[in-house]
């Protein structure tokens, strides 16, 4: 009953991610008013606070779960999605940074500033559809070693 526990949280707290990252993504356009650099700088928090719950959940999940820690500290698609995720989560600092700056300055971002953040952004969501594709190869036994 614990592995079906924590692989629904687990999976939950991923969707749940990737929707907070897609928000980001829509809301972070040119032209953003103070109103929504206060939402998404909100939005961002909840983002770093169910980051932290995916890796909690995760290695709850490879440790005390059915297949248990050998499978999982053996297998090459396993740190490779804890890479990526670390690598997703580097990227999300540069806006977490700008999204706080533009909210205490109480201003509307530049255009600019706003296309550098996006880019961030972009990498994020481009590297984040390499997490189910991991994932999947891990769970059939791909990447043993």
């Amino acid at each position: 009953m614990l592995d079906l526990v924590l692989a629904i949280l687990h999976h939950l707290f991923v969707f749940g991610l990737f929707g907070i990252l897609f928000a980001e993504f829509m809301l972070v356009r040119p032209g953003m008013e103070p109103a929504t650099v206060r939402r998404v700088a909100g939005i961002d928090l909840a983002f770093g606070a169910l980051a932290g719950l995916v890796l909690v959940v995760g290695f709850a999940r490879a440790g005390m779960a059915a297949k248990g820690w050998a499978y999982y500290s053996h297998n090459g698609f396993f740190w490779a999605k804890v890479a990526v995720f670390l690598v997703i989560g580097l990227l999300s600092a540069p806006p977490t940074i700008a999204f706080i700056r533009w909210r205490r300055a109480g201003l509307s971002p530049t255009d600019a500033q706003v296309a550098g953040v996006r880019r961030f952004i972009h990498a994020e969501v481009a590297l984040f559809a390499l997490l189910p594709a991991f994932a999947a190869a891990m769970a059939r036994g791909y990447g043993q070693f």
